[in-house]
């Protein structure tokens, strides 16, 4: 029965339903949950999952693949080729400094040249998958954390290829045939025997043949596609698209991730863009979730329990020799010391492709069975610290240290003098905190990215900088004073966490919160939040206006409708918010209310009032008056 298919789907399925929200229940990240999860359901705790896990491990590695594209999408071609700095020279020069220290200190420890390399090589890289996806939930892309971070693991990414084209010139014996597995995995390619010139040409042709691909045959089949109408279609579309980057660039020995990626890249300008994110969307998230579990049930404990001194202090001593080449590469970069810190300890992890790498050199007999099992569980043990790491830097560092050494006056002195608190203070954010000021109204203002805090600073604005959904931070702030709470936030998951942080722990607090989207308010109305903002809804309006009044509309009948229009709008939301978004029932009373709408619409024209509104309307009066 444990052999089953089916028993071992329902027991992963069980572990992630069980554990994630555990996690996130006490503030931890859904990566802790899945690694939890694997540990639990592994061979050397309760025993459910064997000897396979290492080839769920393998294909659940598809999910950093999908991840890669998803970014890539979000990455036009020039922004692209503008990081290509921060790719090169900060992921450069951590490689490298990094790469030198390891091979000298494995040498130290007796190690012979080749496995000192072969090693180094796999403990320079770090985990994509866990550190994007940290950032994703954290919504910290867009800081100079999230872009060096994503510079950093692009250019490891890339350096894999010369990496695995160079370990099989460290050996001279005959590869060692494995059964199944990892280990029994071929690394052939159809360019490795050719000369390094024509191998060096094909690499760039298969780069090429990405983006020519991208332009003029990917497009025109999604088009085709398209016009069948059939969703089902266009996601076996979407998930051929990576399946085809990603074996055509492991043909020739470049990383699959990184052939998606510059797939994304390529198809970021397509019209098939939000429909290829939200069809591989799902699909990343569970084979992300099967990675991570799959991660965590891969520690041998038995290992662990045979030389805990030597592998405790190989993990130690891995996390911290990386945090410190990282914490110099960005003080090289200028970079704030809250970032600084967010990239050493966010990046001082052993990656997935470490895995790769130790499994082909143990097949090419370059490492033993011994060297091969201890690093496997170094890496697997350095990823499952990761997430733990960032917490402790999170709540316990980064507090300490942040921006503060710019502010005008001490927070607490301030917090307490305002009555309402403004969290983030982007584009949404600082409209609504320069109109209030405006009226001379003050807001204690709080923001998470370090650098737009000293950039507004200088501008005249009293931000501080901080993670607000930390309740200590909101206390400092003087939340318990506060009367109202203004969320101009862009990460939904973030706002629904803190409105429900606040409304359990500051019930009498008035919230305020923006919402990106229809669901996004949806389930903060369904939370009791009455004062719902959707960020989109009258920008919409306005412009629907402006080409009524184009059209030879007044413009104070289209001003009126359109308030009505809102008005409308938003009963119908709160009317349909407990439905669920996904059940033909909802579809059936979307259709009733967007009719009923009209209607009501409608009526108000035949009211008469287009023929009566002169109002706002100075060339019709003066007509009049003539």
């Amino acid at each position: 029965m444990s052999g089953s298919i089916l028993f071992q789907a329902i027991i992963f399925l069980a572990g992630a339903i069980i554990c994630v929200p555990i996690a996130k229940r006490f503030g931890l990240s859904s990566v802790l949950g899945y690694l939890l999860a694997g540990i639990l359901i592994g061979p050397y705790v309760l025993g459910f999952v064997g000897e396979e896990g290492e080839d769920i491990l393998h294909f659940a590695e598809f999910g950093v693949v999908i991840m890669l594209f998803l970014i890539g999408l979000e990455i036009e071609p020039k922004s692209f080729w503008k990081m290509r700095k921060t790719i090169v020279g900060m992921g450069g020069s951590q490689v490298a400094i990094t790469l030198l220290l390891f091979y000298l200190a494995f040498l130290t420890m007796g190690f012979s040249w080749q496995v000192s390399l072969v090693i180094s090589m796999a403990v320079v890289l770090s985990s994509t998958a866990i550190v994007l996806q940290t950032i994703k939930e954290k919504g910290l892309m867009d800081t100079s954390f999230g872009s060096s971070a994503f510079s950093v693991l692009l250019f490891q990414d890339i350096i894999v290829i010369p990496m695995l084209a160079i370990i099989p010139l460290l050996t001279n014996s005959a590869p060692t045939e494995v059964a199944g597995g990892h280990e029994g995995e071929s690394h052939t390619y159809i360019l490795e025997n050719l000369p390094l010139g024509i191998q060096t040409l094909g690499v760039f042709l298969s780069v090429v043949l990405v983006v020519v691909a991208g332009r003029y045959l990917i497009v025109p089949v999604l088009r085709l596609v398209a016009t069948t109408r059939l969703r089902e279609l266009l996601t076996a579309s979407a998930l051929l698209i990576v399946l085809g980057l990603a074996f055509t660039m492991e043909l020739v020995g470049l990383s699959p991730a990184l052939g998606a990626f510059l797939g994304g890249v390529v198809l970021a300008t397509s019209e098939f863009k939000h429909e290829l994110e939200s069809d591989l969307e799902p699909f990343k998230g569970l084979l992300l979730g099967l990675f991570f579990m799959a991660v965590g049930a891969s520690i041998n404990f038995i290992v662990i329990g045979d030389n805990p001194l030597m592998i405790s202090g190989l993990v130690f001593g891995v996390i911290v020799l990386k945090a410190i080449v990282l914490f110099l590469v960005g003080t090289f970069f200028k970079m704030k010391m809250d970032q600084k810190l967010l990239l050493s300890i966010g990046l001082a992890q052993i990656g997935e492709f470490a895995f790769v790498l130790l499994s082909f050199a143990f097949q090419l007999n370059i490492l033993d069975r011994v060297d091969l099992d201890m690093m496997l569980v170094v890496t697997a043990l350095s990823m499952t610290l990761a997430p733990i790491l960032g917490i402790v830097n999170e709540r316990f560092i980064l507090p300490k240290v942040g921006t503060r050494q710019s502010e005008p006056r001490k927070m607490d002195h301030i917090a307490k003098s305002h009555k309402i608190i403004l969290i983030g203070f982007g584009h949404f954010g600082s409209t609504i905190g320069r109109f209030l000021r405006s009226y001379g109204i003050e807001a204690t203002i709080l923001d998470h990215d370090s650098n737009r805090v000293d950039i507004l600073r200088k501008m005249g604005f009293e931000v501080y900088y901080g993670d607000a959904t930390r309740i200590e931070l909101l206390e400092s702030a003087g939340i318990a004073e506060a009367e109202l709470l203004i969320c101009a936030i862009d990460n939904p998951d973030a706002s629904i966490s803190l409105a429900s942080l606040i409304r359990e722990k500051y019930p009498q607090v008035k919230l305020m919160m923006r919402a990106k989207s229809r669901f996004d308010a949806s389930e903060l109305l369904n939370m009791g939040i009455s004062n719902v903002y959707r960020e989109s809804l009258e920008t919409s309006v306005r412009l629907a206006s402006d080409v009524l009044h184009h059209m030879g509309f007044r413009r104070y009948t289209v001003h009126r409708q359109a308030q009505n229009f809102i008005k409308y709008d938003e009963e119908s939301l709160r009317r349909l918010a407990a439905e669920p978004m996904n059940s033909d029932q909802y579809v059936f009373k979307v259709r009733e209310e967007m009719e009923q709408q009209e209607k009501l619409l409608e009526e108000d024209l035949k009211r008469g009032i287009v023929d009566n509104d002169h109002q706002w309307d100075s060339a019709r009066i003066r007509k009049d008056a003539d």
